[in-house]
Formats: C-alpha cells, sequence, structure tokens
C-alpha cells in the first residue's frame, strides 16, 4: 500500500510503499544519501529478520572507465613540481604553498555547489583548464610574486578535489565503496612521487640537454619544460574526461533506492523530476539543492571535523620530518645529505600508496570503518613522541642503526595512518543529507581542510623553530603540543558513529545472530 507521510519538522511530505515485513521510510529533503529503515514495520518482522540466514549483500561491479578517469585527475592535482629544485624555490615553497591552500579555501566550496547544479563534468573541465593556465604561467614566471600569482590562480580555478570525492561517491555504493576510496591514497602517492622527480629531471635543460634545448629561451626559463610536461599531460586528461567521462550528476532525474529487511524483495522509491512531479512529493520540485545551513548537521559536522583533524595533523608531520632530518644534531634533528632524504619521502609515498592498496580494503572488511579509522589517527601520538627519541639517540651515538630502526617504525604507523583518509571520505559521503547536496558536503569538507592545511606547515615549522630558541622541553616542546593534539583527534574520532549513517542497523544484527 502507499502513503502519503507528513513531517511537520520540515513541512514536506513523502511518498512511501509499504508491504508485509517492509520497514517504513520517510523520505525527505534531507534523507540521508545512503537510505535505510528508520523504523521498524512490526515486532514479528523484527524477529523474523534476525532469524532469517545472513546473505553478505552482492558486491556492485565498480564502473572501471569512469572511476579511472577520476583518478586520472586526482593524478593531474597532486603533480606538484614545485618542489623539483628546492635551491631556487625552497625557502619560499611553504609560503606559496600555504597560499595555493589559502586560495583553495575561498572557492572550492562555490565550486562544489556550482556542480550540484550544472553537474560534475563542467566543473572538472573548468578545473583542468585552470590548472594548465596555472602551470604554464609557473613555469614562465620570473620573480617571487609571479610565482604566487601563478598558484594562487590554481587554487582559485581549480575545485576539482571536493568534486572528485562527490563523483567517486556517485559512481560507487556501500558495496564497493571502500574499493573504490582505497585506489584515492594510491594515486595520491603516485603523483606525489611522480611530481618532484619530474620536476627535479626536467628543470635547466639548457644545462642537462644543451644540444636539445640551448636556445635563450630555455636559459631564461628553466622551469618552464617541467610545467609544461605537466601542462601536457593535463590536456591529455582533459580531453580523456570530454570524451569518455559520463555525467554522474544529472541536473534533473535520479533514482534512491532504500535498503529494506531480507523478508522482502524490494522497495523502490523513484524520485525523478519533472513536470509531473507534485510540490508535496519527495525533495525540491525544481530540482534544487537544500540550502547550505541545512547542510550543517550533526553527521556533516563530525565528519567534517574528523577530516580537518587528520588533514593537519598530517601535513603537520610532513613539513616537519624534512626540517628534521635536515636540522644538525645539537639543534635536533639528524643532519642527514639532502639525497637520503629525498630517498626517505620516496620511501614514505611508494610505500604507503602499496599499503593502502594491498591493506585498505580487508582492514575495512575486517575491523569495520569506524575502527580502522580510529586506530589510524592513533598512531599520530607515537609518531610525534620518537622525533624527540630519535634525536636523543643521535646526540648519544650518532645517526647508527637504533635511529634507522625508529624511523622505519615511524615510516610504518605513517603507512597505516594513511588508511584514515579513505575512512573519512566514506563518512563524509555517508553523511550527505541527500544527493542533491553531496557536492556541497563535499565542498564544505573541502574547505575547511583546505585552510587546516594552509595554517598547518607554517605553524608545525614555526613551532619547531621556537622550541629551538627558548629551548621548550630541551627543545622538543613542538612535539608535545602535536602529540596533545592528537589525542584531541583521537577523542574526536571515537565521537563517529560504529556504522556508517544510512547503514541498515538488521545486517549487523543478523551476522552476529548466526555467530551465535
Amino acid at each position: 500500500m502507499t502513503l502519503n507521510v507528513t513531517n511537520s519538522l520540515h513541512n514536506t511530505n513523502a511518498i512511501v510503499t509499504v508491504d508485509r515485513g517492509v520497514d517504513v521510510v520517510v523520505v525527505d529533503e534531507e534523507t540521508p544519501l545512503l537510505s535505510s529503515s528508520s523504523l521498524s514495520s512490526s515486532p514479528n518482522s523484527t524477529s523474523k529478520n534476525l532469524n532469517s540466514p545472513s546473505k553478505k549483500p552482492k558486491v556492485t561491479p565498480l564502473p572501471k572507465l569512469q572511476i579511472a578517469i577520476v583518478l586520472l585527475l586526482q593524478l593531474v592535482s597532486t603533480l606538484n613540481i614545485v618542489k623539483g629544485d628546492e635551491k631556487k624555490v625552497g625557502y619560499y615553497a611553504g609560503l606559496i604553498e600555504s597560499l595555493f591552500f589559502a586560495t583553495e579555501a575561498m572557492t572550492v566550496l562555490q565550486w562544489s555547489r556550482a556542480s550540484d547544479r550544472m553537474g560534475r563534468k563542467p566543473v572538472l573541465l573548468i578545473g583542468l583548464i585552470g590548472t594548465i593556465l596555472s602551470m604554464l604561467s609557473f613555469g614562465l614566471s620570473r620573480t617571487f610574486w609571479s610565482l604566487v600569482i601563478s598558484r594562487c590562480l590554481c587554487g582559485l580555478l581549480n575545485g576539482n578535489i571536493g568534486v572528485m570525492k562527490s563523483a567517486m561517491g556517485e559512481l560507487t555504493d556501500p558495496t564497493n565503496r571502500a574499493q573504490a576510496f582505497a585506489l584515492m591514497p594510491v594515486v595520491w602517492a603516485t603523483g606525489a612521487s611522480i611530481g618532484p622527480l619530474l620536476g627535479g629531471s626536467l628543470s635547466r635543460p639548457a644545462d642537462r640537454f644543451p644540444d636539445l634545448f640551448g636556445t635563450q629561451f630555455w636559459k631564461e626559463y628553466p622551469y618552464f619544460l617541467p610545467c609544461l610536461a605537466t601542462a601536457a599531460f593535463t590536456g591529455i586528461a582533459f580531453v580523456i574526461t570530454l570524451i569518455w567521462f559520463k555525467e554522474s550528476n544529472p541536473k534533473k532525474t535520479y533514482r534512491r533506492k532504500c535498503v529494506t529487511s531480507e523478508s522482502s524483495e524490494s522497495t523502490l522509491i523513484d524520485a525523478s523530476y519533472d513536470e509531473n512531479v507534485n510540490a508535496g512529493t519527495i525533495g525540491d520540485p525544481d530540482g534544487k539543492p537544500i540550502p547550505l545551513r541545512s547542510i550543517l548537521t550533526f553527521p556533516v559536522v563530525i565528519s567534517v571535523l574528523n577530516y580537518v583533524a587528520l588533514a593537519f595533523l598530517n601535513i603537520s608531520a610532513n613539513a616537519l620530518m624534512p626540517l628534521f632530518f635536515h636540522m644538525p644534531i645539537a639543534m635536533g634533528g639528524l643532519d642527514l645529505d639532502p639525497m637520503v632524504i629525498g630517498y626517505i619521502m620516496s620511501v614514505y609515498g611508494a610505500g604507503s600508496g602499496l599499503f593502502q592498496m594491498l591493506f585498505f580494503v580487508p582492514l575495512v572488511e575486517k575491523l569495520g570503518v569506524r575502527k580502522t579509522f580510529v586506530m589510524s589517527v592513533s598512531t599520530f601520538a607515537p609518531v610525534f613522541m620518537m622525533f624527540p627519541l630519535m634525536s636523543l639517540m643521535a646526540k648519544c651515538w650518532g645517526v647508527g642503526v637504533g635511529v634507522w630502526i625508529l624511523l622505519g617504525v615511524v615510516l610504518s604507523l605513517l603507512f597505516f595512518m594513511d588508511t584514515a583518509y579513505g575512512c573519512i571520505f566514506m563518512y563524509v559521503t555517508a553523511s550527505a543529507p541527500n544527493r542533491r547536496s553531496l557536492g556541497a558536503t563535499n565542498g564544505l569538507s573541502q574547505t575547511t581542510v583546505s585552510a587546516a592545511r594552509a595554517i598547518g606547515p607554517a605553524l608545525s615549522t614555526s613551532l619547531y623553530s621556537f622550541s629551538i630558541q627558548y629551548n621548550i622541553l630541551g627543545g622538543y616542546g613542538v612535539y608535545a603540543v602535536l602529540a596533545g593534539l592528537s589525542v584531541g583527534a583521537l577523542m574526536l574520532a571515537d565521537q563517529l558513529p560504529h556504522r556508517l549513517w544510512g547503514e541498515d542497523p538488521h545486517d549487523e544484527e543478523d551476522g552476529e545472530e548466526n555467530k551465535r
């Protein structure tokens, strides 16, 4: 039978289909993206669900071509050639990157909300054009401020990072989402490894390849070649996206399928926006996303806060590591050769990507998303506390076997820590109030995270210098502060629900009943 249910809180109506043994579902403009049964139809149906055999949901095959294109776009966004030659811009790279994240924070929410209205594909294409222009202008820059303008231009025009996560959420479902999101850190690691290699290999071509690039132009613009190579790669990605990427967020029509109990075959709620839909039916008849203030629900806020805490601590650690490796032993560092530092950072990037590819999905399937995330976040405190331990060992016995063993432990913990990203991406995707607000939800998360990434490097490195200058806790005060913040992040992670929003609680109950 069909019922017209009125939601007095939001003054909206919903059409629901009721069948014997099926949970009644009320759907309105704030229905979670991953719909689930919210009310049990009867005690009899509940007992029937618990006594029925547990059937593992069939995993939906991933749309491989579409997922591959999204990952290609992410690879383009992580190809950073700024750090290819630290001698020229190393002193200013931190400031330039902070300004990039600051300008990205100013516009990423607007781009993401625009993708809710006009579709993901147009915004992705605009972002790729912005990346190409930014790369070319960066290569043609000859002053510090022209470099700053080039990176800020990329931040202003590139809203792709939030839109890509929205597209990934729309191309997957709860049965295969872990497999897809496991690939994102792998692509990040690949881009982070290829970018510096590309910049270092192709910079100063007039000196390296005088026969091919001996003209005056390449002498005046020694960094244009790696920028040109990156722009060409981005242009290829633009053509692939234009031709083969299918719009994942149609502007007028979408279908939502709600999860039902095992005693019924299915309950399908079809919310198609057209002229035949009455004003009292599901969602907004104009096909418009809900207002921004309505997105600030508890699921969205707690997911975004955890994402911000994770990104802040991670980028702080990433900023401290090269500084810690480079500084003299007397000043709390390890005084390593720059080439050795490069090898260590490469091992970190490649090892992290390989770890995610091999172990993320098995960890999530065995431990669950929440437990995997909490355990990953718990690695930050021991990581930060091992830095002063390595420093003390280096001061006493030099950089010996003990220091390298501790460094291996730190890298292993960081490999595991990166699994937190796939988990929190799944939480943010599931927290969206409805499908039409997925872009705005990801844009909001990316805005706050970009702000944290703009602050993190400057704050952590400044704390490092401040601790040494004023001998705070023997020069190790920065690690105590970050370890304390890590404990706060762990407490925040503990506030996440045990199941993603929208998951059917009967699934877990059935599994526990069968184990007994």
